[in-house]
């Protein structure tokens, strides 16, 4: 699906001299961002749920 994204002079330029030194595409670079940006949000869901279920095991079983 294609999209358009609009990014800050200074993000876009950061962008940029990394996809040159990698010689990598900024759209490639974007795409590994994302996806690594929306694993460590699924890991601190994953965990916030295992310490709850940790303490407060008691009130979550009384719950069902």
């Amino acid at each position: 699906m294609a999209m358009t994204l609009r990014l800050p002079e200074d993000v876009d330029r950061r962008l940029t001299e990394r996809a040159e030194r990698e010689h990598r595409s900024k759209q490639e670079l974007a795409i590994e961002a994302i996806k690594e940006a929306n694993a460590r949000a699924e890991l601190d869901i994953h965990g916030a749920l295992d310490e709850l279920m940790g303490t407060q095991a008691e009130t979550l079983d009384r719950l069902k």
